[in-house]
């Protein structure tokens, strides 16, 4: 188990976040407790499983070469994070959980998954995200900005907004609102940003996007989800990326890094760029 981004962790294909609401899972995603190893305990339970909740123990009997293996990940976690306690979620007894993070559900969870270079998305920081439906990502982008940060979420669909409410009454550091990212007018009162998230399913997505950016602080970071059918569905969805980087580049944004979603989500990219 490894940070490969602040409050980001991998260990193989699988991706967490530090859970801000510990016990609490979001859109039914496995909940893991690794346990800080300057701090005495069980090695029969130095990982738990707490998808059935806070009481449920997954334990089993490991080996000398077992336990060496488990102090070895946990070992990776614990100089970095463990020492940082309120950012990490940790508790009294040195317990960190861990929200997995399906990929097949959330885009930017794909473009991690598949090897994202640069998250802009830090402890702190001041997301405006467009496009948050029923919270499954954004719940994610609350953990890692942490009690420091906070996000601001935009949905147009009323439906889905109700879950991504119940979502906002739980965790202090979302604020979520119906709105039409097209219509900036309608949320002016937000403070500048740090990153601007984009995951709408809009012809103009990356205009929309750009709009959006009156939000952002100077040096800031757009993030945006493309979806090539939504776009234009009689082109391939390589040139639709290409042509949305370029729409990008001209409107003055520098491109960190373009990444395909497959298998993930399927004739999707993500596109990192800075203002």
């Amino acid at each position: 188990m490894k940070e490969i981004f602040s409050g980001v962790f991998r260990d193989g294909n699988r991706v967490y976040t530090a859970n801000l609401n510990p016990g609490k899972s979001v859109y039914g995603e496995k909940l893991l407790d690794i346990v800080n190893p300057e701090k005495k305990h069980d090695m029969n339970s130095g990982f738990t499983d707490s998808s059935q909740g806070n009481n449920t123990r997954k334990n089993e009997v490991l080996s000398v070469q077992q336990e060496s293996k488990i102090l070895a990940r946990i070992h990776n976690v614990s100089l970095e994070n463990y020492k940082q306690a309120d950012a990490k979620q940790t508790d009294a007894e040195g317990v960190m959980q861990l929200r997995e993070w399906d990929p097949r559900r959330s885009k930017l969870g794909a473009a991690i998954t598949n090897g994202l270079k640069e998250l802009p998305v830090k402890p702190g920081s001041v997301v405006l995200y467009l496009g948050a439906s029923t919270g499954t990502t954004i719940s994610h982008v609350s953990d890692i900005v942490g009690k420091d940060g906070f996000v601001y979420g935009i949905e147009f669909a009323e439906r889905v907004l109700r879950n991504l409410l119940d979502l906002a009454n739980r965790r202090k550091n979302i604020a979520s609102m119906l709105g039409d990212a097209r219509k900036t007018e309608q949320y002016r009162w937000v403070e500048e940003c740090d990153v601007v998230f984009c995951d709408i399913a809009d012809p103009q997505e990356t205009e929309i996007a750009i709009r959006n950016c009156e939000f952002l602080k100077k040096g800031g970071y757009l993030m945006i989800a493309i979806k090539s059918q939504s776009i234009d569905v009689t082109k391939k969805p390589k040139d639709v990326y290409e042509q949305e980087k370029n729409k990008l580049e001209k409107a003055g944004f520098r491109i960190i890094q373009m990444i395909d979603l497959e298998p993930h989500e399927e004739k999707h990219a993500m596109i990192v760029a800075k203002k």
